[in-house]
C-alpha cells in the first residue's frame, strides 16, 4: 500500500488522520512541523503528502515551495487546512498544492479524497 506523510501540528488531528488511513491499509509517517521535511521525504519516499498550512515555524506554503524546489518536486501534496474562507482554496491551488481538504475533515469522505489524490485526480483549477 502507498505511504503517506502527514505534516500536522495538532496531536488530536494527527491521531485521527493516522487512524483513518491505517485502517485502510496505508503506511503513515507523521511530522509535527517542517523540521526534517526534506530528509523525511528522502528517507521514507511517500507517495502523498498531507500538509497543514498553519504550522509552527515555517508554514505550509513555505514548505511546499521547498518541496517544489527539491528533487521531490513532482510529489503530490494536498493542503489539509482549517483555512476555509472564500479564496483560500484558490490561493492554495495557485501556490502549487495538488488538492485542498478542509478541517475539520469529513471522516466518511476523507479516505476517498486521499484515494483519488493517489490515483492522480486533480481538482479543476
Amino acid at each position: 500500500m502507498p505511504k503517506i506523510l502527514i505534516v500536522e501540528d495538532s496531536p488530536d488531528n494527527m491521531r485521527l488522520f493516522r487512524a483513518l488511513l491505517t485502517m485502510r491499509g496505508y503506511e503513515v509517517v507523521g511530522l509535527t512541523g517542517g523540521d526534517g521535511l526534506l530528509e523525511t521525504l528522502e528517507r521514507d519516499r511517500p507517495e502523498l503528502v498531507l500538509m497543514d498550512i498553519q504550522l509552527p515555524g515555517k508554514d505550509g506554503f513555505t514548505l511546499l515551495a521547498e518541496i517544489r524546489a527539491s528533487d521531490h518536486r513532482g510529489l503530490t501534496v494536498l493542503a489539509l487546512t482549517a483555512h476555509a474562507m472564500s479564496g483560500d482554496r484558490e490561493r492554495a491551488l495557485a501556490a502549487g498544492f495538488d488538492g485542498y481538504i478542509t478541517k475539520p475533515i469529513d471522516i466518511r469522505a476523507f479516505p476517498a479524497q486521499v484515494e483519488r489524490a493517489l490515483a492522480g485526480e486533480r481538482p479543476a483549477r
